[in-house]
């Protein structure tokens, strides 16, 4: 509920400087404590036009060491922001763990400048869902994240509107949208209270501050934030019991899940002669080549994901696709262990910032199954985050999809022997020396391990919008043809 403007939030100056300096010296101990926990914070601020946004985060930034924070201020998505997933611009701010992303003006506010009479409301609702599983995962991975919507009355908006437009130095912080938004003052506050009502949960709570008195308004920011950073602090030096860890993993009912085999039931020896390679690949690529550019006319974006056995092909494949492309319209990504900024933050974070623009190709050599696979096998991640990830990866392609992505996955699958084989013929070969490590070799001890890892990953995961194709892989030459092929169908299909 938004506050009542009648009732009085007054705050004297001396009461508020008394607050100020009691958080001036709490605040700037429980960010170190923060920077210790390694909790990573996001701290947003919504509200009407001249409620305070800026002067409430000027307030609360002073009691931190500017070096573990950073503040964005976020307008309307210009350039190639437009480009890709609305969320992304957001996704790529996330702070690292420890540290603090302070947002004057958020995700939230995507949604107040398409309007209700732009949007449909079961958009509208598609895209609220949306930001709920995105902030949900964010608090799963352990961060913490605070909504304050600063909330003035229209008078009192018109009243601090008006002071500003009669300074010259102040005027122009007064757009003609905000002056708009003052003019349909109700209906705006409909549209604040009814997402602020579908967006409180238990996770990632909304905290309605009455800014009519700036010393309130401060003060309250400031010790709710303090109260929050204490609360987080609690559970994280607080033992927890071990959570049980499911059976399976976890998948919502709203997605479909196709059928799919177990690895050992596909027959990998498909053989193809040098002759029906030769002929069938210059078709292919002349089609491809064609095919790139009406992708690029029509905005649609592409990702294609490889997974595979170490020496499965993938890098061949990879080749092949990237020379019947415009090298202006695709970039490939070589996925390896993650770096230690990466790992102080979500997941998925390193490979939303690898995402394309619309109208280009994202080839990624390792994806972010491997959350689901070397993660899972080696024992890097809990095993309850495990459980949970496969049901965060269908949300995540979903967004994708939704976004209007085609989504292209292979697993390029050859038995054990054929690796063997590989591994020698790459041992033996000097400039070839380099791609065979001891890493691969330790994996090909748990070659069953993996396998049941990689069966899970194919159950879970294949969806109606992200399907997997698995590559009979022992004949590099059939693997490819099968590559291209998927991929041309994948795009003919959305071009009818």
């Amino acid at each position: 509920m938004l506050p009542d403007n009648k009732k009085s939030y007054q705050m004297s100056k001396e009461e508020y400087d008394e607050i100020k300096e009691r958080m001036k010296v709490e605040l700037s101990v429980l960010q170190q404590q923060v920077i210790a926990a390694k909790i990573p914070v996001i701290i947003l601020f919504e509200g009407f036009s001249a409620s305070g946004k800026g002067t409430a985060i000027s307030s609360l930034i002073l009691n931190f060491d500017p070096r573990g924070f950073n503040v964005y201020s976020m307008r309307e998505p210009v350039g190639r922001e437009l480009r890709k997933p609305w969320i992304a611009r957001f996704v790529e701010r996330i702070p690292a763990a420890g540290r603090i992303s302070v947002f004057d003006r958020s995700w939230y506010s995507g949604l107040t400048w398409v309007r209700e009479e732009i949007i449909s409301k079961e958009d509208l609702h598609s895209d609220l869902e949306e930001l709920k599983l995105f902030e949900r995962q964010l608090t799963d991975d352990g961060y913490l994240i605070l909504k304050f919507f600063l909330h003035i009355s229209e008078k009192e908006q018109k009243r601090r509107l008006d002071r500003l437009l009669m300074d010259k130095e102040t005027a122009w912080r007064v757009t003609k949208a905000d002056l708009e938004k003052l003019k349909n003052y109700k209906k705006n506050l409909r549209f604040y209270k009814s997402v602020i009502e579908v967006t409180d949960c238990p996770h990632a709570r909304w905290v309605i501050v009455n800014a009519q008195n700036r010393y309130y308004m401060r003060a309250t920011v400031m010790q709710r934030v303090a109260e929050e950073l204490r609360v987080a602090l609690h559970k994280c030096t607080t033992v927890q019991p071990e959570q049980e860890v499911v059976g399976k993993p976890y998948v919502s009912k709203k997605f479909t899940l196709l059928h799919t085999r177990k690895i050992q039931d596909y027959e990998l020896n498909r053989e193809m002669s040098q002759e029906e390679y030769n002929k069938k690949h210059s078709e292919l690529n002349d089609k491809l080549q064609k095919l790139h550019n009406r992708i690029y006319l029509n905005r649609i974006p592409i990702i294609i994901g490889f997974e595979g056995n170490d020496a499965a092909g993938k890098g061949g494949s990879i080749r092949r696709v990237a020379r019947s492309l415009d090298p202006r319209g695709y970039a490939v990504h070589p996925i390896s262990a993650p770096t230690s900024d990466e790992l102080a933050r979500h997941y998925l974070w390193r490979f939303c910032l690898r995402l394309p623009v619309t109208g280009h190709i994202a080839i990624f050599d390792r994806t972010w199954y491997g959350r689901v696979l070397v993660e899972r096998v080696e024992g890097f991640t809990p095993q309850v985050r495990i459980m949970q990830a496969y049901n965060e990866i269908n949300e995540f392609e979903y967004m994708l999809h939704k976004w209007g992505a085609i989504i292209v996955k292979f697993w390029m699958a050859i038995d054990k022997e054929e690796q063997l084989n590989r591994f020698k013929a790459r041992e033996n070969t000097p400039e070839k020396r380099w791609k065979l490590t001891e890493e691969d070799w330790r994996n090909r001890e748990k070659w069953d391990i993996y396998e049941n890892a990689v069966d899970d990953m194919l159950r879970y995961t294949n969806t109606e919008f992200a399907p997997w194709t698995v590559v009979e892989s022992n004949s590099k030459l059939y693997a490819r043809i099968k590559v291209l092929e998927t991929i041309l169908d994948a795009v003919e299909k959305r071009l009818i």
